[in-house]
């Protein structure tokens, strides 16, 4: 089941396998933009260029795996959603961009970082509603069968997973501007909160408890554990990147107090 051949009436050429379509777009706006700097005579990092290509290879075989099945979803959902992203995210495509467009494009962009409500949907916490509050949702509801029935649905639930994946990736360890991201010591209690609510969920679809999964008992057990290590696995690595990109802040130095002589403060010569 692919995000563009799936149940549609228009097919692909032979040979050509439609779900490349995106990725590869991706790929190449992304080394336009890393072209223009070269020309430009001002570098760019490749390892972000590295980091982004594999961000983009994950992103075609995630669209490429059949979701006909849970173990086949939860393969997508953690590909599309989770390891995907972070290749993105660490190729810091919104900082490329600043300085490939204009500099009125990108005091524009700049001011819309800075809106109140880009800095509510940039939280962390937004973007853990989005991505685990979903999951729940999905699962716990007939949202998921109707993902089965209506391929309508399937798609949009894959670029939820893309985009919400991408946004609770960058508002934790994304090296691109961000509108007064939190301390570093939130993120990771969000990230911590995150592998809570994997686990969770994960345990709930393999004793088969409360979810309304059409699967049977091997499936929800085969699901629930691409969910449990998989998730941890990219939670982890999502943990090290915010680390690893991690300043600490310099604190002002304290104004050395006045010298005090029998409780009353020295007063200086003249």
């Amino acid at each position: 089941m692919n995000v563009l051949a799936h149940g549609g009436s228009h097919t692909a050429p032979p040979g050509v396998d439609p779900t490349l379509v995106v990725p590869l777009l991706l790929t190449g706006v992304y080394l336009a933009g890393v072209l223009r700097q070269r020309h430009a005579g001002r570098p760019w990092s490749p390892w972000r260029t590295t980091a982004f290509g594999a961000g983009t290879l994950l992103l075609g075989v995630g669209l490429a795996v059949p979701a006909h099945d849970l173990v086949g979803h939860m393969s997508q959902h953690l590909l599309l959603g989770m390891l995907a992203p972070l290749g993105l995210v660490l190729g810091a495509p919104g900082t490329l961009a600043l300085r490939t467009l204009d500099r009125s494009a990108g005091r524009t962009a700049i001011r819309w970082l800075g809106h109140p409500v880009a800095r509510v949907v940039a939280h962390p916490v937004s973007g853990l509603l989005l991505t685990v509050g979903g999951l729940w949702l999905l699962y716990l509801t007939p949202l998921y069968r109707a993902s089965l029935d209506h391929p309508s649905v399937h798609h949009l639930l894959q670029v939820h997973f893309l985009l919400s994946g991408y946004l609770f990736t960058w508002s934790i360890a994304g090296p691109d501007p961000g509108p007064h991201r939190p301390r570093v010591p939130v993120r990771l209690v969000v990230v911590g909160v995150a592998v809570a609510g994997h686990a969770a969920l994960a345990q709930l679809l393999y004793a088969g408890l409360l979810v309304d999964v059409p699967a049977t008992g091997a499936e929800l057990r085969a699901g629930a554990t691409i969910m449990y290590y998989g998730g941890d696995l990219a939670e982890i690595l999502l943990a090290l990147a915010l680390l690893a990109t991690w300043r600490p802040e310099a604190r002002p130095a304290r104004r050395p107090r006045p010298a005090v002589v029998s409780g009353r403060a020295a007063s200086a010569p003249r």
